[in-house]
């Protein structure tokens, strides 16, 4: 009986039995990872906010790139150049050779 005696004025004990306290960790603790706006759902979100911002960087450097390259291709002999190297196109009576090199080491 002594124990219970003691463990009643323990201030620990005292403060863990408020009424207060009782109602309060639990709605913290539902708060934190029960909830439809839980703090871990939040963290998925933010996640996904984050892929989402990276994302539109990677496409406005895209676009920024794809502008700089029509306003280069403006230029007949750039427009040229440019299919020649990557659509293999020709003139007439051309022949177009492609090299291709070994990059793997033996």
């Amino acid at each position: 009986m002594s124990f219970f005696s003691n463990l009643k004025k323990n201030p620990i004990f005292k403060i863990l039995t408020n009424t207060f306290v009782i109602i309060f960790i639990p709605f913290i603790i539902w708060m934190l990872f029960f909830d439809e706006n839980s703090y871990l759902t939040h963290r998925e979100f933010n996640k996904e906010i984050e892929d989402l911002e990276s994302t539109i960087t990677f496409y406005e450097e895209k676009l920024d790139s794809d502008k700089e390259m029509i306003k280069n291709l403006q230029d007949s002999l750039k427009l040229e150049r440019f299919a020649r190297e990557k659509y293999l196109m020709k003139k007439e009576n051309e022949d177009i050779y492609i090299i291709e090199f070994d990059t793997i080491k033996k």
